[in-house]
């Protein structure tokens, strides 16, 4: 059962066709495409283990903070109308943030990873930003590393009242977002001490590429109702919410980003331009003995299937797209 039913062409040859041959006993097959979208719980399981394997590479063998930059009630509909706007602003600004944050603690170099999660257990629209950061900062004129502190990074209440003025100013100068008439005085943000930073990675990555609903939380789907299950965090039990077909439907669909909208971004020491910084810190703790250097993310490999014929591997030689 696809839960994702409003995929009609999935798996099917309005997609496409992948040509496959086996150097064994020369058989041809072709079999039809999935869809390949970026919501899509079928399709990204792979891209969302590439994703995994080249942040674990990053992985410094120090503490790490989860810092989640929320937004109030209030500023949903924004993100109803305004999504590649909001979300772009609550990026910008989150980073601006920490940046500054960094700058007034230790003025050395940090780094760190940005995740859009727009949805909550419910799945109803709630966006919000989870920031993965390591504690500690290098200083490139001494080419020295500083370890930060286990249990402390930064003030929440601090990063909460920066994080309110600054959301609330970047959105009075944008010239497609208008601020509704009532908001909080007081916004949260939660900064806590995640270990190593591993699990906290597989975390963010369960969204990341795989969509907001995983096929198995489906519980059924009949009599025009879909009925699926969530995890509700503050009784730690399993959930059920039942809908109509069409508003589960839109439940869903809230949360399919505007196209070309990243999702995840990667800043200072952990972004893709820092390489040889970041390897120079991993080498200096490595001679201190405090790090087994991480290997670099294997390499895509190619698509393969077993022949249904001689049970050998077969492999893709080409795609044929309709039209």
């Amino acid at each position: 059962m696809r839960s994702y039913f409003y995929l009609d062409w999935y798996k099917t040859e309005a997609a496409g066709l992948s040509q496959w041959y086996c150097q064994h006993c020369h058989a041809n097959d072709r079999l039809p495409l999935s869809c390949g979208h970026r919501h899509c719980p079928q399709c990204q399981h792979r891209t969302t283990a590439n994703w995994l394997s080249r942040q674990e590479a990053k992985l410094l063998p120090v503490h790490y903070f989860m810092i989640t930059f929320t937004l109030p009630a209030q500023l949903r509909g924004l993100a109803r109308t305004q999504p590649r706007a909001l979300y772009s602003v609550m990026f910008a600004v989150a980073s601006s943030v920490l940046k500054d944050f960094a700058q007034r603690q230790h003025g050395g170099q940090s780094g760190f990873t940005a995740v859009l999660h727009t949805h909550s257990r419910r799945r109803d629209l709630h966006p919000h930003l989870h920031v993965i950061v390591p504690a500690g900062y290098y200083e490139a004129g001494r080419h020295q590393w500083h370890k930060g502190k286990k249990r402390y990074l930064y003030n929440a209440a601090a990063l909460a009242k920066v994080w309110r003025a600054r959301i609330l100013d970047a959105i009075n100068q944008h010239p497609q977002l208008l601020l509704p008439a009532t908001l909080p005085d007081e916004w949260v943000v939660d900064c806590r001490h995640v270990g190593r930073g591993l699990p906290a990675l597989k975390y963010l990555s369960r969204y990341l590429y795989r969509g907001v609903l995983p096929d198995h939380d489906i519980i059924s789907i009949r009599d025009n109702q879909v009925t699926f299950r969530y995890h509700e965090g503050k009784t730690n039990q399993w959930q059920s919410r039942t809908l109509p077909v069409v508003k589960f439907l839109w439940l869903v669909l809230q949360h399919v980003l505007p196209k070309g909208l990243q999702r995840v971004r990667d800043y200072g020491l952990l972004h893709g331009n820092a390489k040889v910084v970041r390897l120079r810190i991993q080498l200096m703790l490595m001679q201190t003995g405090r790090l087994v250097l991480p290997a670099e993310p294997a390499p895509v490999a190619k698509a393969t299937r077993t022949c249904p014929y001689c049970e050998q591997m077969m492999e893709c030689v080409g795609i044929t797209r309709p039209g």
